[in-house]
C-alpha cells in the first residue's frame, strides 16, 4: 500500500507540474517570452493603421495607400553594427529569391526605421544601396511622428530600450502583412530558407509545386 500511495502521490506532484508547464509556455510552444509574444501577435492578427511614412526619395504615405499589396517588413536604425546589418542581408536574400514581376504585382518589401531623428531621407537613401533595395520594391523609410511610431511598433511587438553607446537594445524578425492590412505572421529572420519558402507558397502557391 506505501509503494501505491508514493506511486499515486508522485503521479499528482507530476501532473501538477505538467499543468503548470502547459500554462506557462502556452501549450508547450512558448518556451521564451518572445516566441510567446510572436504567438499572440499571430493569434491576435492586428490591423496596420493609417500611419504616414516618409521613404527613402522623401516620398510622403499612409499604410492605407499600400493597402492591396502585401507588405514584408523589418523595423531597423541605420546606426546599429550589430543585428540589424545582418537582419537585411537576410532580407536581401529573401527580396532575391522572388520573380521581379511578383515584387512588381503583388508585394512591397519595407524596412522602417524606429530612429526617426537620425535616419533622414538621404540617410535612408545612402543606406538602402547596401542591401541592394531599388527604393521602389524594397523602400526603406521613417515614421516621423513619435505618437505614430510608438504606435504601430507595440502593435507589432516590437521593443526597443536605449543603450549607454546611443544606440538601441530591440527584438527583431520578419513581419508579414496580408493584402487586406492585417500582420498574419511573424518570422524568424536568421531562417532564410523558411521565409523564402512562405513567400513563395504565399504568392506563388502551385506554381512553384
Amino acid at each position: 500500500m506505501k509503494v501505491l500511495s508514493k506511486s499515486i502521490s508522485l503521479f499528482v506532484v507530476c501532473l501538477i507540474v505538467i499543468t503548470i508547464w502547459w500554462i506557462g509556455t502556452d501549450g508547450f510552444t512558448a518556451f521564451t517570452q518572445e516566441t510567446a509574444r510572436v504567438n499572440k501577435l499571430i493569434e491576435e492578427k492586428p490591423m496596420i493603421m493609417p500611419i504616414t511614412l516618409e521613404d527613402s526619395k522623401g516620398r510622403m504615405y499612409t499604410f492605407h495607400e499600400l493597402k492591396g499589396r502585401r507588405l514584408f517588413l523589418t523595423f531597423i536604425y541605420t546606426s546599429c553594427g550589430t543585428v540589424c546589418p545582418q537582419l537585411e542581408k537576410n532580407m536581401q536574400q529573401v527580396y532575391e529569391s522572388l520573380p521581379r514581376e511578383i515584387l512588381d504585382e503583388k508585394i512591397m518589401f519595407l524596412t522602417i526605421s524606429f530612429d526617426p531623428d537620425r535616419d533622414t531621407v538621404e540617410v535612408l537613401d545612402t543606406y538602402r544601396q547596401y542591401f541592394g533595395s531599388d527604393g521602389e520594391t524594397w523602400r526603406m523609410a521613417r515614421i516621423a511622428n513619435k505618437l505614430e511610431l510608438k504606435e504601430l511598433l507595440d502593435a507589432f511587438g516590437v521593443i526597443f530600450l536605449p543603450d549607454q553607446y546611443g544606440g538601441f537594445t530591440h527584438n527583431s524578425a520578419f513581419y508579414y502583412v496580408d493584402e487586406n492590412g492585417r500582420l498574419t505572421n511573424v518570422l524568424d529572420y536568421k531562417d532564410i530558407e523558411g521565409a523564402q519558402a512562405f513567400l513563395h507558397n504565399e504568392l506563388l502557391g502551385s506554381e512553384m509545386k
